[in-house]
């Protein structure tokens, strides 16, 4: 059992010793007096679901009576995933844009995206092979409530070339950028429309962009297209009518109807696994069968793939000329476009590039399961209102499913260490919950790291839980380095960024504090929490506490807290200094050392091998 205590509010601390046996003397002291608090405090405070205002005063200085505010976290575990439009919804709502009578290419807004706050820099959407502009369908809500966001929409009879295209995009960009020269614009591009994003930022290095390709179309697999090419060429114009005649697969028929029900019943119980989710994909297309021959009927297809071959073949030509920082996301299933060896040179080309790779989707990754575009967006610090990210002012809460997803992700550390949390009231009384820290900031919270940080989670979590009270920690700048060839999966570190993390800096506190923000610091940082044998419960604090003075600046209420349990029910078998010994292990550390500094050596050691016993 892990028991974390909060102390009383306090203006100051007290000297702390570095010495482990003065610090092991002090935790049987806080051990003992923590059963005395369990023998004599029998009342548990449940969650309520409310945050506190304590002691509200009016002008005259008497006390009013305290404001109530509801937690919207506190309902965490009841939370279902934020979106839920599918492949289905999508060539539903298809429908209504083929009847639009042609035309030449042109941009609208989704009626979902009108709710973005105020700032939002400008997003536009660049559609695949289908030109609908609808690829973000699921997206729109939570994209919709921070970027301002435009679609490409272009009509299935149109046969505008590729480059008049990324003509149109440049003019648009242009036209907005004189209007707000101090936003970003994001160009979100699938497929082909990834080469339009390309092109548009190499013909314009001086725009301020920000791209996200979706599975950018910067290599196609012939061993499919040029078959798929000539098979087309061959049948006649009327294949997708005569198919549906032979089928008697029609938009009104009862099979149809009863497939429709069928995939919106799949829908609703979200099948997991690949399995649910192709066979859901499946029946969407074969019920929306019309609509698919209409989107891309014989001579649309035939003019899409001669153009994508023409993008392809002008994005190669200057991608050396981008300068725009850039995210793609790659999909490891999709069959269609294999180039992988295209994105890892790409990678080392374009100065500011992440790539992350979607293992368990296809074609469609943005219509699929599993990938929420603004989560990803989050998870790499990829949003940005000014000329650069400002991990204070640019950062967005979790939702409440994101929560839950932390939640559920650490549900194996939380219920093995059955972590007990203690605070002080006002008037000295130890209850077994949150309710003695104060609701309003700015408050620091000062302490130490157990073994690997696993008190980390607990704390975060319950606290905004329980509370509603969001800390804002004060991590090292490496959690926000996006390391290419890292030993460290970058989807590891995810979970820091999510829940408002900040690099640790002077003027990161700084800015916090000033905005009366709830602040995390941990002063021992990575050295403490990858300690050594024999080292349990010991400081790696600086002499000097700086953050004191800092926090009396602006009148911060400093929470003092601790931690116990953690280092007594673990056993180090091997640590740092005993790999060092090892003739493998020691040259693997040395390389480390070396090509990364020693941080990410203290990583490589723990993450090789680290062995922990006697865990109950």
């Amino acid at each position: 059992m892990v028991v974390t205590t909060v102390l009383h509010s306090t203006l100051g601390l007290c000297a702390v010793s570095s010495t482990s046996n003065l610090l092991r003397q002090r935790t049987l002291a806080v051990q003992h007096r923590l059963t005395s608090v369990k023998s004599v405090i029998s009342t548990t405070l449940p969650s309520s679901g409310i945050r506190r205002r304590h002691k509200d005063k009016d002008e005259d200085g008497a006390t009013v009576a305290a404001k109530v505010v509801k937690n919207p976290y506190s309902e965490v575990e009841a939370a279902s995933p934020d979106l839920r439009k599918s492949l289905s919804d999508f060539l539903e709502e298809a429908r209504d844009f083929l009847d639009d009578g042609g035309g030449p290419p042109r941009w609208f807004s989704p009626l979902e995206c009108g709710a973005q706050a105020q700032g939002s820099p400008l997003l536009l959407f660049l559609p695949g092979i289908d030109g609908t502009g609808l690829g973000l369908i699921r997206h729109h809500k939570k994209l919709g409530e921070v970027f301002d966001i435009w679609c490409l929409h272009i009509p299935v009879s149109d046969r505008t070339p590729a480059k008049e295209l990324v003509k149109l995009i440049e003019k648009t960009v242009k036209s907005e950028y004189s209007r707000f020269p101090n936003r970003p614009i994001y160009l979100v591009g699938e497929s082909i429309g990834a080469c339009f994003a390309l092109d548009v930022a190499a013909r314009n290095p001086n725009i301020d962009f920000s791209l996200i390709l979706v599975n950018p179309a910067t290599h196609v697999n012939n061993f499919i297209s040029q078959p798929l090419s000539g098979i087309l060429n061959v049948l006649p114009d009327g294949i997708p009518t005569l198919l549906e005649d032979i089928f008697g697969v029609q938009q009104g028929d009862p099979l149809t109807g009863m497939l429709d029900a069928l995939s919106n019943e799949l829908s609703v119980q979200r099948m997991g696994g690949l399995g649910g989710g192709m066979l859901r994909d499946i029946l969407s297309i074969s019920t929306n069968f019309p609509t698919l021959s209409r989107m891309l009927p014989k001579d649309t297809l035939l003019w899409k793939l001669e153009m994508l071959k023409s993008a392809i073949a002008s994005v190669n030509s200057h991608i050396y000329s981008v300068r725009a920082e850039t995210l793609i996301l790659l999909s490891k299933r999709d069959q269609w476009l294999l180039n992988e060896e295209d994105i890892d040179r790409y990678s080392r080309t374009l100065p500011k590039c992440i790539v992350r790779k979607l293992d368990d989707n296809g074609q469609f990754p943005l219509l699929e399961d599993g990938v929420d575009l603004a989560t990803i967006i989050k998870c790499t610090c990829f949003y940005r209102r000014g000329k650069s990210h400002d991990h204070i002012r640019d950062y967005i809460m979790p939702t409440i499913y994101e929560l839950k997803q932390q939640i559920d992700d650490h549900r194996l550390l939380m219920d093995g260490t059955s972590p007990v949390m203690l605070s002080t009231l006002e008037d000295g009384t130890i209850v077994r919950s949150f309710e003695g820290l104060p609701s309003e900031g700015p408050v620091l919270y000062v302490g130490y790291h157990m073994l690997l940080g696993f008190e980390l989670a607990p704390l975060v979590l319950q606290l905004m839980k329980e509370r509603n009270i969001h800390l804002r920690g004060l991590a090292h700048p490496l959690i926000f380095k996006n390391l290419k060839d890292s030993l460290v999966n970058a989807k590891m570190l995810d979970k820091y960024k999510i829940m408002g993390a900040v690099p640790v800096s002077n003027m990161n506190f700084y800015k916090l504090l000033r905005e009366k923000a709830h602040v995390l610091l941990y002063p021992g940082g990575l050295r403490e929490a990858f300690h050594r044998k024999g080292e349990e419960y010991k400081l790696f604090w600086p002499e000097r506490s700086e953050f004191v003075r800092v926090a009396s600046k602006f009148g911060a209420k400093i929470v003092p807290f601790g931690v116990l349990g953690e280092d007594d029910i673990c056993e180090l078998v091997l640590d740092s200094n005993d790999q060092r010994n090892m003739p493998y292990l020691k040259d693997l550390v040395e390389k480390a050392t070396k090509d990364s500094g020693n941080i990410r050596c203290l990583i490589t050691q723990y993450c090789i091998l680290y062995i922990k016993v006697s865990l109950i």
